[in-house]
């Protein structure tokens, strides 16, 4: 009896102890939930009137004109896009971060705060390589985030996400720091946050605190097989984000370093057929004509393993470090060639922009998967390198979204076959039954991924 009476007594110490040792986010909501702001967004889209079936032609098409004509019409329209995101108040003027995808072409940027206020929003800047927007609505004395440093987190740290999932606003997640400065196959300059922090779509654009109450990252995309959140989230990191806005601000555009080489990774089966000790740095397989790197002579089989007195433990942390160093800036490069390390002064390029030029096109809208799409122009063409592709000129609800497409995004193929016309891409789209997956090759950003999607529908 005594025995049990003892052991019962321990049992609730241990609960009592454990609860302590439970995190609380009570604090981090009411002091700093009130930065955090709700973004909708409208976008116009201009219906010409063809009927959908019709053949996808250019303009210039004799035919155009005869179908325009003679074929079945529907009175033209114009209609309203509209999607949801967060952001987060940086200065008590009214300049506000989100993701340069929540507010990508957008006719209109409404922002409503915590207390209920509205306010539109001007659009100071977006940058799509890092996915990073810039808005300002006019008003004084907003409360405002603190800034963290991503540097001081610690994998297995506790942080807290606040946004808007699906338009309900402030609603808060948690969880803890998966890795750092993950690589994802589309994002070659932002050295991410992984989570376990539940997000879906609304919450881009929104903070990612630290247990301090500080703004450690922008919570930016998923990784998901399905469209919804299955353990796998991404931040970019708050310094990383304040950079790009700091340019936005000043010049209203983001410029990056550029090398000019194409890398790899140093295996230890590559290291010590190099002779390096260990496998560490980016193996140069080929360098580009009249690139900073031509320029200072770095040749194939080279291993970069410190540039500008940073240390690259991976290749995938040089594209991070160049882009981050200022165009024009002469740097000193350490290689690894033929067994010996040298140092190399090297003057760093400018990255180019990546936008896809726009230009006036026929939309149709493939409605199993929420995609408003058009084809390319030979300007279009030229720049993504490819005779191939449909450009997405929006996205509304639909398998698309919830996999991240956006729009800019260029689709090149669609289950390994490549893409010529919208008429093309719904035949093929057609052909699969409601719940299978598709995979569409998409060009984003200067590089292609594969992403998969459920369809909809038939």
């Amino acid at each position: 009896m005594i025995r049990h009476f003892f052991y019962a007594v321990f049992c609730l110490v241990s609960t009592a102890a454990g609860a302590q040792n439970l995190p609380d986010f009570t604090g981090i909501v009411a002091k700093e939930g009130a930065a955090v702001v709700n973004i909708s967004t409208t976008h116009v889209v201009h219906d010409n009137g063809m009927v959908p079936g019709m053949p996808n032609l250019s303009p210039d098409d004799p035919f155009y004109q005869f179908f325009r004509h003679f074929g079945p019409q529907a009175a033209p329209r114009d209609y309203e896009t509209r999607s949801l995101g967060s952001g987060f108040i940086i200065s008590s003027d009214g300049y506000i971060l989100t993701n340069a995808h929540v507010v990508d072409s957008a006719d209109e940027v409404l922002v409503k705060l915590n207390d209920k206020r509205q306010f539109k929003a001007k659009v100071i800047g977006e940058d799509k390589r890092s996915d990073v927007a810039l808005i300002k609505i006019q008003a004084q004395n907003l409360p405002l985030v603190k800034r963290g440093d991503p540097i001081k987190l610690k994998v297995g740290e506790w942080v807290v996400a606040i946004g808007s999932p699906f338009g309900f606003d402030n609603t808060v997640t948690a969880g803890i720091v998966s890795a750092k400065g993950r690589a994802l196959p589309q994002e070659d300059y932002v050295p991410f946050i992984q989570t376990d922090v539940a997000i879906n779509p609304g919450n881009s654009g929104g903070p990612l605190f630290n247990m301090n109450g500080e703004v450690v990252g922008i919570n930016s995309q998923i990784y998901s097989r399905t469209g919804g959140f299955m353990g796998l989230s991404f931040a970019i990191p708050i310094d990383v984000a304040m950079n790009v806005a700091d340019q936005l601000r000043s010049s209203g555009h983001v410029t990056r370093g550029k090398l000019g080489v194409v890398i790899q990774g140093v295996s230890r089966e590559l290291a010590a057929s190099f002779g390096l000790a260990e496998p560490r740095g980016a193996l140069v397989s080929n360098v580009a004509k009249d690139s900073a790197a031509a320029k200072a002579g770095l040749q194939p089989s080279d291993i970069i393993l410190k540039f500008n007195g940073k240390a690259i433990n991976e290749s995938k942390d040089l594209p991070k470090i160049v882009a981050s160093t200022k165009p024009g800036s002469k740097v000193m490069v350490e290689l690894w060639r033929k067994g010996v390390s040298i140092n190399v002064p090297l003057v760093v390029d400018e990255m180019p922009a990546d936008k896809v030029a726009d230009a006036p096109q026929t939309e149709r809208k493939s409605d199993r998967l929420g995609l408003y799409l058009s084809a390319l122009n030979p300007e279009q063409k030229k720049q993504i390198q490819s005779e191939h592709g449909l450009l997405v000129e929006s996205v509304e609800d639909g398998p698309a979204i919830q996999a991240g497409i956006r729009r800019g995004d260029v689709i090149l193929a669609l289950n390994d076959q490549d893409i010529d016309s919208v008429e093309q891409f719904e035949k093929l789209l057609a052909k699969v039954h409601k719940g299978r997956d598709v995979a569409l090759l998409v060009w984003r950003g200067g590089s292609s991924i594969f992403v998969t999607m459920k369809v909809d529908g038939k």
